[in-house]
């Protein structure tokens, strides 16, 4: 299981919508990776299983889409990604030692929008 490095993606802008399923197969496009994952597919996500890097569903938590050619991280997305890693629409299954790794890649986009990650907020 594998912590995707933090890519300290440019912001999109805060008002932009999130579509998970839209922004990943813009991103497959982008990184074309039609046939299968690959590095610049991977910079899109916060987290792969390590076993299974060529299979598409083993990527998990996008931040990112793709926006006038670049890939930028999504406020919205990285605010879903914070509420899910934080138990929200029930959680998402990782290995307890990469749940700290997430959550230090999304504090990094969070400070990057000027805002607290919800589990600093509950604090």
């Amino acid at each position: 299981m594998t912590v995707v490095r933090f890519q300290d993606l440019p912001l999109a802008s805060r008002d932009r919508s999130w579509d998970a399923d839209a922004a990943e197969r813009r991103v497959r496009a982008w990184a074309q990776a039609e046939s299968g994952p690959n590095g610049r597919y991977r910079k899109a996500f916060l987290w792969v299983d390590g076993d299974r890097e060529d299979e598409f569903t083993a990527y998990k938590l996008p931040i990112a889409d793709v926006v006038h050619g670049d890939l930028k991280a999504v406020p919205r997305a990285i605010m879903s990604a914070g509420g899910v890693i934080d138990g929200a629409r029930g959680g998402v299954r990782l290995p307890p030692r990469d749940v700290s790794g997430v959550k230090r890649s999304l504090e990094r986009y969070y400070d990057k929008m000027g805002e607290a990650p919800p589990w600093r907020k509950a604090a």
